[in-house]
C-alpha cells in the first residue's frame, strides 16, 4: 500500500555517568534533565556528569543496550538507566 510506511522513531537524549558507579548511566529525553528520575535512584546514582547527546532509533546499535527498551523506556517513564555488568559489579 503506497504511503503506508511507518516513520522511523528518532528520539533525541542525553547520557549522564555516574559518579558512584563505574559503566552507570542514566539516559533521559534532551532537555528534560534529571526531573523525571526518582529522588532514591539519584541518591544511589550520586553526582551526574553529562556525557554525550544522542539520537536514537530503534535500528541504531548501542554498545550495551537494546535501542528499543532505551526508547520504550524514555517515552514511558522518562529515563532509563544502564547498569555497569555483572562482571564489573
Amino acid at each position: 500500500m503506497k504511503g503506508s510506511r511507518k516513520k522511523a522513531v528518532m528520539v533525541s537524549c542525553d547520557v549522564y555517568k555516574s559518579d558512584r558507579r563505574e559503566l552507570m548511566y542514566l539516559y533521559v529525553l534532551e532537555g528534560e534533565g534529571l526531573e523525571r528520575v526518582p529522588a532514591a535512584l539519584m541518591r544511589t546514582f550520586g553526582n551526574p556528569t553529562f556525557v554525550l547527546n544522542v539520537e536514537l532509533t530503534p535500528d541504531k546499535a548501542l554498545a550495551k543496550e537494546d535501542p528499543k527498551l532505551v526508547i520504550e523506556h524514555l517515552e514511558t517513564q522518562g529515563y532509563h538507566l544502564q547498569m555497569p555488568p555483572i562482571e564489573a559489579l
